[in-house]
């Protein structure tokens, strides 16, 4: 099929993805603007936002909210295993992690923590919240749920240490192991979208997680939003872990 005889939206995307395979557009640069892009190809915003949505779908580009349209990279993997280990991931495919911290407070159980970390309704809960980023790209949001009667002196070691697992192991000498992990899809809300620098209407990919010690007690209870466009989850099939006082459910 000749180029003239496709959608002019499709010859935009197919010059476009030429302009990004030559490297005119280089991984993390910003592309023109809707309106220079418009000129350039002598088409109206519609004409053009269709172009994008196909390099878009394709992996090619991402809209950062407030910022742009960015060449991205490949999808960063996660593992999703036994072992949490999600700074490694990041380094192992030549990634800087980074983090900020966004929240830290002293909650009650609620029903619902309550139940996912085997407390008593009203205990002290510690939530640790964390943005996630990747060469300077945000890239997820993860609130962390802390049973407080495990952990003296929480608070302050959670200001000290990037990686979770390495926290709970120096300073509680506590494995940290995955029980289980609920993975859905849903659209960010108004605060992760900005944080993430997604547009309001982006899907996120949603992560709770139940982490357990080595003698099979419930030390955090994880939720994490990673930006859909940039990260791939990856479910590793590893050897059973014995955990005493716990039964692997099908599925899990």
């Amino acid at each position: 099929m000749h180029q003239e005889a496709l959608p002019i939206y499709l010859q935009i995307a197919s010059e476009l993805r030429q302009n990004i395979q030559e490297s005119v557009f280089k991984i993390g640069d910003r592309l023109p603007t809707e309106t220079e892009l418009s000129e350039r190809f002598g088409v109206n915003r519609h004409t053009l936002r269709r172009a994008m949505e196909v390099l878009r779908q394709e992996g090619l580009v991402g809209v950062e909210r407030g910022r742009g349209t960015f060449v991205m990279s490949a999808p960063i993997e996660v593992p999703i295993g036994k072992r949490v280990r999600f700074n490694e991931a990041l380094k192992a495919q030549s990634l800087k992690p980074q983090w900020q911290v966004l929240r830290q407070v002293e909650l009650k159980a609620d029903a619902k923590l309550s139940k996912h970390l085997e407390i008593p309704l009203g205990d002290a809960v510690w939530l640790f919240e964390r943005l996630s980023l990747a060469d300077d790209i945000p890239i997820s949001i993860s609130s962390s749920y802390f049973p407080m009667c495990r952990f003296p002196g929480l608070p302050t070691h959670c200001q000290t240490y990037r990686s979770v697992s390495t926290l709970l192991q120096n300073e509680y000498g506590f494995d940290h192991i995955r029980l289980r992990t609920r993975i859905s899809a849903r659209v960010a809300r108004s605060r992760d979208a900005r944080l993430l620098r997604m547009s309001a209407t982006s899907p996120i990919l949603l992560s709770e997680s139940i982490n357990v010690n080595q003698e099979g007690h419930v030390i955090e209870y994880g939720v994490t939003r990673f930006r859909s466009d940039r990260m791939e989850l990856v479910i590793e099939n590893e050897p059973e872990l014995a955990i005493p006082g716990r039964q692997s459910r099908s599925g899990e």
